[in-house]
C-alpha cells in the first residue's frame, strides 16, 4: 500500500491574515457574529480543500481556533471560571474573548487569564484555570461540528485534540498553583475524552489525533501512571473501527517510549527533526507493536528551509528495519510557519526555491512519501530527489571574512563588565538622579493607522523619506510631550519608526532577507513577519542613533534609548540551519554592541537592550539546559552591553516566559535592570526574585497590556505593594508588562496615568 501521509496541524488565520480582520473588526464593532462566523468556515474550507487538493491521506479537522486550542479544550471541557460565565453572554465566542483578553463594561470587569508562550515556540496559549466546584464534562459540540462540517464538503478528517495529559500538566488552579491531580479530576477527565472518542466512533471518524507536547519534557514523580491511567480508559473507548493517534512534538519521548508502546495506540507520531536521534533510537531498542503505525515526523513545522530529502529517507529507512508501518507526517503543527512561498516573488527564484512555507510542506510530504515507497533504482533516477539534492550542494552562502575576523578576536574579556553591578549601580544612581520606584513604559507606544498609513505611502512612493521623517519627528515630539505632562520619569520615543521589533532591525543588518506576506500566528490576533537570516551578519548602518537622539533634544527628562537584543533577533527570525544558532547569535551580539556604543556616544544614558525571547528557545530537558542553550545565550547578551561607561545603565525585557527555574541564570546576564510580564502572571516570580538573592533592579509589569481593560489607580496600587512585599523599594521601577504598540490610544494614556498615580501614591506612603 502506499506509504500514508498526515498533516498534525494546518495555519488558520489565513494565507491574508483574513481571520485576524474578522475577529478585529467584530470586536470594534464593524463585522457581525455571523459575518464572523462566516470568515471562519470559508478559511477552514479552503484548508481543508487545499490539503485534499495535495493529496494529504490525514487532513486534520478541529486545529482551528479563534484565539487559541488550549483555551478551546478548556470549554470543551466546561473548564470556564465561575467569573467569566457570570458575565452571561449569548455567544460562546464572546465568553472565549473574555477569557483571553478580559472584559470591561456593563456586565462587569474581569481579567484575563495568564497567556504563556507554547513549549519552545513564539506561539503563545491560555493557560486555563480549574476550580475546585468545576464540572469537567463535555461543554461545547466544537469538535465534531467542524468534523461534520468537512465531510459536508466531502473530505474526511482527522480531528485534532489537545491531549489530557498536556492539559492537565498545563492548568492550574485559581491560585496560580499547579493543579491538584486527585482521582477525580484524572477520572472526570479522562471520562470525556473517552466520551470525545465514543462521539466521534459513532460519527465514523477513522482517526483521532491526541496531541500531547509534554510528554518530551522531562518527567516528575507520578506523571507515567497519570499518563497511563488516563489512556487506559480512553482506549477502552475504541470501536467502529476508529483509531488513536498519540502525536508528540517538540523533542523525543525515549523515556515514557516503552509505556506507550504497551498502551497499544494505533498509531504514535515521532517528531524527528527535534528529537531524532534519542526517539529513532528508543523505536529500534522497544520495537513497535505489530498494531502500532509510526507516523514519522520528517516535515519541519518550524522552520521554512526546504526540506532534505535523503536525511528524510534515511530515517524512514531506518524505522522500516523495525516496522513496516511507517507514515510520513509532519513533525508538528504548520500553525508555526507562513501559508505559502507564492506571494514572495519579491526574493525571485533562485531564492525562493529554498524556501517551503505550510503549502509548500505539502508537497514535500508527498514527495518523501512517494520517495519512500520508490525501490532504490527508482529513487537514484528521481528527478525530484537530484533537484531537491541540488539545494544542499553548499553553494548558498558565502563566508563574511569581516564578521569571521571580529570574531576570531573576541577574548574573555569581551563578556565582562567593569566595575561590578554594586559599584555601577551607586555611579548611576548619582548620574540620573531619578525618584524611588522611577516609572516608565517598556518602549513603543500605539501604532495607529495614521503610523501604518504613512510607512505604507513612503513603501509605495507616495512620499519621499523627507516627508516620512517629519511625520516621525512629530509623532515623537508629541509622544514625549505627552509623557511629560503625566509624569513618567523615563521617557521613550514611542518607536513609531518601526514596523516590527526584529524586522526593523534586520532591516539595518546585513544578511537578512524579508518577505512580503509571511505572517505567523503568535497569539488571538497578533501575527508576525519574521526576517530571514541568510548569511553572516553584521551592522549595516547605524540603526536607531538618529531617532533615539533626536528624541532626547526634545526633553529635560532621562530617554531610554531602545534595541532588540541579539538572542531575540535570532528567535523571532527564521535562522539558518547550515550553521549552529550559536554562531548566529554571536554575529548578531558584535551588530548590536556597535549600536549600542554609538547610542551612548550620541549622550544616550539608559540603554534598553530587549531578550524578550531569552527563555523561548531553552530546551525542553534541563539537563540540555546550559550546555545546549545558556553557556552561549548568556555571553552573548554581556557582549552586547560590557563595553559601556559604569554610568550607562543597561536595560533589558522579557515578556510571556516562565522565568523562576532560570532566574540566576538572568542576573548573570549582568544588565542594571530587567523589567518583565509578571501581572498577567499573577506576579509569581516575584517568590523566585526574592529566594535567588536577584541583584538586578528589577521593574514587574503592573499590569496587563494584551487586554483592552483601563487598570485603576487601586489596582496597581495593590501590585505595587505586592511587589515590595517581596523586594525592596530601592530596587523596583513601575511599568506596564510589555511594550504599548498593540493597544489604542485610548486605553493606554488612562492607564499609563493611573500608573503614575499609583506610584506617587505608594512614594508617599513609604515616606512617612
Amino acid at each position: 500500500m502506499p506509504v500514508l501521509t498526515s498533516v498534525s496541524g494546518f495555519p488558520r488565520i489565513g494565507r491574508n491574515r483574513e481571520l485576524k480582520k474578522a475577529i478585529e473588526g467584530y470586536w470594534k464593532g464593524s463585522v457581525s457574529l455571523e459575518d464572523m462566523r462566516t470568515t471562519a468556515r470559508d478559511l477552514r474550507a479552503r484548508h481543508w480543500k487545499v490539503q485534499k487538493d495535495h493529496g494529504v491521506d490525514l487532513i486534520p479537522s478541529n486545529d482551528f481556533s479563534y484565539y487559541d486550542q488550549m483555551l478551546d479544550t478548556a470549554l470543551l471541557l466546561n473548564a470556564v471560571p465561575r467569573r467569566y460565565r457570570d458575565l452571561g453572554f449569548d455567544a460562546p465566542e464572546d465568553t472565549l474573548f473574555a477569557v483571553a483578553r478580559g472584559y470591561q463594561g456593563e456586565r462587569g470587569d474581569v481579567t484575563a487569564l495568564p497567556m504563556k508562550k507554547w513549549f519552545t515556540t513564539n506561539y503563545h496559549y491560555i493557560v486555563p484555570e480549574i476550580e475546585s466546584s468545576t464540572q469537567i464534562r463535555l461543554a461545547s459540540s466544537k469538535p465534531f461540528d467542524e468534523f461534520l462540517e468537512a465531510r459536508e464538503l466531502g473530505i474526511e478528517t482527522k480531528p485534532v485534540l489537545i491531549g489530557p495529559y498536556t492539559f492537565l500538566k498545563l492548568a492550574r488552579d485559581p491560585n496560580a498553583e499547579p493543579l491538584e491531580l486527585d482521582r477525580g479530576l484524572t477520572n472526570d477527565v479522562a471520562a470525556a475524552y473517552a466520551a470525545v472518542l465514543s462521539r466521534f466512533a459513532d460519527l465514523g471518524a477513522s482517526w483521532v489525533q491526541f496531541d500531547e507536547p509534554y510528554l518530551v519534557l522531562d518527567k516528575e514523580r507520578g506523571d507515567e501512571s497519570l499518563f497511563t491511567s488516563l489512556y487506559t480508559t480512553i482506549l477502552a473507548a475504541r470501536r467502529n473501527g476508529v483509531k488513536v493517534l498519540l502525536n508528540t512534538y517538540f523533542g523525543h519521548v525515549a523515556d515514557i517510549y516503552e509505556k506507550i508502546a504497551l498502551l497499544g495506540f494505533d498509531g504514535v507520531g515521532l517528531d524527528l527533526v527535534e528529537g531524532r536521534e534519542e526517539n529513532l533510537n528508543a523505536v529500534g531498542r522497544v520495537g513497535v507493536p505489530s498494531t502500532t503505525t509510526v507516523f514519522a515526523g520528517v516535515i519541519n513545522g518550524r522552520n521554512i528551509w526546504r526540506n532534505d530529502y535523503a536525511t528524510s529517507l534515511g530515517i524512514i529507512d531506518a524505522l522500516h528495519k523495525v516496522t513496516p508501518n511507517v507514515a510520513v507526517s509532519t513533525a508538528s503543527s504548520l500553525l508555526h510557519v507562513p501559508y505559502t512561498t507564492q506571494e514572495e516573488t519579491n526574493l525571485g527564484t533562485d531564492v525562493v526555491r529554498h524556501f517551503a512555507f505550510a503549502v509548500e510542506k505539502l508537497d514535500e510530504l508527498h514527495d518523501v512519501a512517494s520517495l519512500a515507497d520508490a525501490g532504490d533504482d527508482a529513487r537514484r533516477t528521481s528527478s525530484v530527489l537530484a533537484t531537491n539534492q541540488a539545494l544542499f550542494d553548499g553553494t548558498r552562502v558565502k563566508t563574511d571574512a569581516a564578521v569571521a575576523r571580529r570574531l576570531d578576536a573576541l577574548s574573555d574579556a569581551d563578556f565582562v563588565r567593569t566595575p561590578d553591578r554594586e559599584e555601577r549601580r551607586r555611579l548611576q544612581h548619582e548620574e540620573l538622579g531619578l525618584p524611588l520606584l522611577p516609572t516608565t513604559t517598556i518602549g513603543s507606544f500605539p501604532q495607529t493607522t495614521q503610523v501604518r498609513a504613512e510607512r505604507a505611502r513612503l513603501r509605495k512612493g507616495e512620499i519621499d523619506q523627507a516627508a516620512y521623517d517629519a511625520f516621525i519627528r512629530g509623532k515623537i515630539d508629541e509622544v514625549i510631550r505627552h509623557q511629560e505632562q503625566i509624569g513618567l520619569d523615563v521617557l521613550v520615543h514611542g518607536e513609531f519608526e518601526r514596523n516590527d521589533m526584529v524586522e526593523y532591525f534586520g532591516q539595518n543588518l546585513n544578511g537578512f532577507l524579508f518577505t512580503r506576506n509571511a505572517w505567523v500566528q503568535s497569539y488571538g490576533t497578533r501575527c508576525v513577519k519574521p526576517p530571514i537570516v541568510w548569511g553572516d551578519v553584521s551592522r549595516a548602518r547605524p540603526i536607531t542613533v538618529e531617532w533615539s537622539s533626536y528624541a532626547q533634544s526634545r526633553t529635560s527628562h532621562v530617554v531610554k534609548g531602545m534595541l532588540t537584543g541579539p538572542v531575540t533577533i535570532l528567535n523571532w527570525s527564521w535562522p539558518r540551519e547550515d550553521v549552529s544558532h550559536e554562531l548566529q547569535t554571536r554575529q548578531l551580539a558584535l551588530a548590536i554592541r556597535d549600536e549600542v556604543l554609538d547610542l551612548e556616544k550620541a549622550g544616550i544614558r539608559i540603554i534598553q537592550i530587549d531578550e524578550a525571547a531569552l527563555r523561548e528557545k531553552l530546551p525542553l530537558r534541563r539537563s540540555d539546559w546550559h550546555s545546549k542553550y545558556l553557556d552561549w545565550a548568556i555571553p552573548a547578551f554581556r557582549l552586547v552591553h560590557s563595553g559601556v561607561k559604569p554610568t550607562t545603565q543597561i536595560h533589558t525585557h522579557m515578556c510571556y516566559s516562565e522565568f523562576n527555574d532560570i532566574i540566576r541564570d538572568i542576573d548573570a546576564m549582568d544588565a542594571d535592570v530587567i523589567s518583565f510580564e509578571a501581572s498577567r502572571g499573577d506576579l509569581v516570580v516575584l517568590d523566585a526574585i526574592h529566594d535567588a538573592d536577584f541583584r538586578t533592579e528589577v521593574g514587574p509589569g503592573v499590569y496587563d497590556i494584551h487586554s483592552p481593560r483601563i487598570p485603576s489607580v487601586e489596582e496597581i496600587k495593590g501590585r505595587i505593594r505586592q511587589i515590595l512585599a517581596k523586594i525592596d523599594a530601592d530596587r523596583v521601577w513601575i511599568n506596564p508588562d510589555c511594550g504599548l504598540k498593540t493597544r489604542g490610544e485610548a486605553e493606554t494614556w488612562p492607564s499609563l496615568e493611573n500608573l503614575v498615580a499609583a506610584a506617587k501614591d505608594i512614594r508617599a506612603e513609604l515616606s512617612r
